[in-house]
Formats: C-alpha cells, structure tokens, sequence
C-alpha cells in the first residue's frame, strides 16, 4: 500500500505539470492578443507567474501551520469574508468590470473576495461538523445553522454578481454536509426549494437568458452570445487526435474570447488534440484520487472534512470549466484549476495544496 509520503509526493508532483502546463499554455494563447491590445506578448504570463510565485509561498506557508489553530478562526474567517464582499459592492472599493464588481485594486494585482470566501466556508463547515457530529442528522442542529452561513456567503456573492461562484459555493457546501451525515432528504428538499430561484436568476437577468439558450443551442446566435462556444467547438474538433502543434492555434487568434482564461482548456485540445487533452483529464482524475486518499486517511474529523471540501472545490471547478468548454454545461466563468491564467484563483488553489500537503504530513507523523 502507497504510504502517505508517497501520496504526498505524487501528488505534489501532478500539480506541477498542471502548473508547468498552465505556464506554457498561458503564454501561447496569450502572447499574440498581448501584444496586440498591450503592446507586450509577455504581459499575461509575467502578471501570472507574479501570482504563481506568490500562490507557492502561501503554500509553502500553510504547510507549515497548525491546522488545528487555523480551526480556532473558523468563524473569525467567515465573518472577515462577508465583510469584503459587502466592501467590493462599495463603489471606488471594488474594481468594476464587464458589469461585474468583484474585485479589489492592490496596486498592479487584483483580489478576488468570491474565492477567499469559498475557502473560508469550506473551513467553516468541517469545523462545525467535526465540532457537532452527533448532531448532524437533526435538521435544526446540523443542517440549518450551516445552511444559513452559506446561504448568506451566496447571496453575497450574487450580488456581484457571479452566479457560477455562488453555485461552487452551495454545491460544495451540500457535498461537506451529506459527508459529514447530513440527511439527503434533508438535501434534496434543499435542492427542490432552490430550483424556481434559480430558475428566476436564470431568466430575470437577460445575459444569463442568453447564455442558457446558448448553450442549448448555440447556433441560433452564432455572431452573438454562441459566438464563443462555437469557436471552442472549432478548436476542440481542430486539433484532432494529436493538435495542431504548441503554439499554432488560429482559435487564439482573436477568434476565441477568454482563450487564456475559461477557455484556455479548448486552445490545449486544438494546439494538443485529444491526446493533450486527455491527459490533462487525467492528471485531475490522479489529483483527486490522491487527494482523497489522503482525506480520508486523517484521523481527526475536522482535518478530514477540510481536505475532502478541497479536493471536492477543485474536482468540481475543473469539472465544471471543462464541461463548459465542451458544451456539456452553460458557461459559468469558472477557471480551470492550475492552468487558466486568474491571479486570486491560482493564489489560493495553491494554498488548498499546501492545506491537503499539510494533512498528509499530519497524518503520517501521528501513524509513527
């Protein structure tokens, strides 16, 4: 049997090819918009590997915490998350863009309280489950309480908006508690009440209309909002089996919108094919197995409920990004993990690894 420093290890060796193809890919679908709009081809992955430097230190940093003292400011950590996405609504704090207002100005970066707030809910949640879980079959006791904290982290975030994040944000937050013993009927009475709100998001907000019957079929309005999935079908289906060569993709060339951020996964199946693509899937598939093994091999609950929401909030947004890109999901502007170029993002996706590294290490110092 695979001992955790071999879990370990192999898992910190797939993130870097994520990371070391996230690199290489950013800057191929980038280089030529770059230079055109910013009169440098290197202006996206100097901004990127800025966060890339500073994503490892967090990582490197979180390895070395206690968690046990991090679960001290679990509550502490949701409130100071409320309280920015409240601040970034405030007009000349938060950066606004594409109607959007998400963003905070740190000086030439930007930060994102959306993704700081998916980490503190996950923190939230396993220490309330690790804390009470006795009594996390009763409705009153273990589901409501944690199901009003990330109601609020939600609505919150769509008021942003950002439906996509605020989805991430209910999905993992469910997932956690049917884990931890949350009753699915308890769920899926949850899920049931949610589907005419989210039916009236949908449909109240016209750009969001757009995007559905775009999705479901994208050549009804192929110069307008199925514009974009069109062309990542086009640089799916062009790459063939083995792709057109790194660096050689015409999708990049002003075709495809966001081609190196939500869509930089279809520029990796034209430039790589299928072949690239598919391993890419695959080394996901590995991180997610691994990183669940290590989940469920801690022995204390709250360190076990922290690593599973994890490696579940990445599995889902990877999902989900590829999904979109595929045009088996509706666009929700979520990244691909490790590789979409998105500073805040990779930022703190580093610092999960250095969380679920941590728990690993734990783990194997208490079995000696």
């Amino acid at each position: 049997m695979m001992k955790e420093r071999d879990i370990r290890s192999s898992l910190f060796v797939v993130v870097a090819v994520l990371l070391a193809v996230g690199v290489v890919m950013i800057y191929s679908a980038s280089a030529i918009y770059a230079g055109e709009k910013m009169g440098d081809n290197f202006f996206y992955l100097k901004r990127h590997l800025i966060y890339l430097v500073l994503g490892i230190a967090m990582m490197l940093g979180v390895m070395a915490v206690d968690m046990q003292k991090l679960r001290r400011f679990s509550k502490p950590l949701i409130f100071f998350s409320a309280l920015m996405l409240l601040l970034v609504l405030v007009p000349h704090l938060g950066r606004e863009a594409g109607g959007a207002r998400r963003w905070f100005k740190l000086g030439p970066l930007n930060f994102q309280p959306s993704e700081f707030a998916k980490f503190a809910v996950i923190i939230y949640i396993a220490d309330f489950a690790a804390r009470r879980k006795n009594v996390m079959k009763s409705f009153w006791q273990g589901y409501v309480p944690p199901m009003m904290v990330i109601g609020g982290i939600a609505v919150l975030v769509l008021a942003e908006p950002d439906l996509g994040t605020a989805i991430a944000v209910v999905a993992i937050g469910l997932l956690m508690l049917f884990a931890s013993g949350v009753s699915i009927l308890h769920i899926a009475a949850s899920l049931l009440a949610g589907l005419p709100a989210l039916y009236a998001l949908i449909f109240s907000a016209p750009y969001r209309k757009k995007r559905m019957l775009a999705f479901l079929n994208p050549w009804a309005d192929k110069r307008g909002v199925g514009f974009q999935i069109i062309q990542s079908f086009v640089a799916l289906g062009s790459g063939g089996l083995f792709g057109v060569g790194l660096g050689q993709s015409r999708q990049k060339l002003f075709y495809l919108p966001a081609s190196h951020t939500d869509f930089i996964f279809s520029i990796i199946g034209e430039e790589l094919g299928f072949f690239g693509a598919a391993c890419v899937v695959v080394l996901f598939m590995i991180f997610v197995w691994q990183g669940m093994r290590i989940a469920f091999s801690a022995e204390d609950d709250f360190l076990r409920f922290l690593c599973f929401g994890i490696v579940s909030l990445i599995a889902f947004e990877a999902i989900v990004n590829i999904g979109v890109v595929s045009g088996l999901l509706p666009t929700k502007g979520l990244p691909l993990p490790f590789i979409s170029y998105g500073g805040t993002a990779l930022v703190f996706h580093l610092m999960a690894v250095g969380v679920i590294l941590n728990v690993a290490k734990t783990s194997e110092v208490i079995r000696r």
